[in-house]
């Protein structure tokens, strides 16, 4: 039975056709595996407010939110998550990792060999 439902974000970062996505670290439930950043939607934010915290926590970088992008549902821990997906601009490239081992740009090609995290990967199945 759901117990809760949550929005959840990822910031899709595109440069020179390839994405950007960042590695869990050690330690993280979801420790080793690739995703996009971004994360769960505080109550009192905007969906644009949440990319922008968590690219700023995860990363240390500032990012401009762009457009909507695509989303699905999914449910995890008895809850009813709604993942959205924009389009995110970096405004500078000062990356100081927190929450990640490793981050990359990987081509489209690329991004289908990597070990996702679910949710994600069934964002990929449908952008791409």
């Amino acid at each position: 039975m759901l117990i809760n439902e949550r929005i959840t974000t990822c910031g899709i970062v595109l440069e020179c056709k390839k994405v950007l996505v960042a590695k869990r670290s050690v330690g993280a439930k979801t420790c080793g595996l690739w995703e996009f950043v971004g994360g769960k939607n505080r109550y009192h934010e905007s969906e644009e407010e949440t990319l922008i915290r968590e690219f700023d926590e995860e990363l240390g970088v500032k990012v401009e939110v762009g457009e909507y992008l695509d989303g699905v549902d999914f449910v995890n821990n008895d809850t009813l998550y709604h993942l959205k997906a924009y389009r995110v601009s970096l405004l500078d490239n000062s990356f100081r990792l927190s929450v990640h081992s490793e981050i990359k740009y990987v081509s489209k090609e690329e991004l289908l060999t990597l070990e996702m995290v679910p949710s994600d990967l069934m964002l990929i199945n449908k952008l791409i």
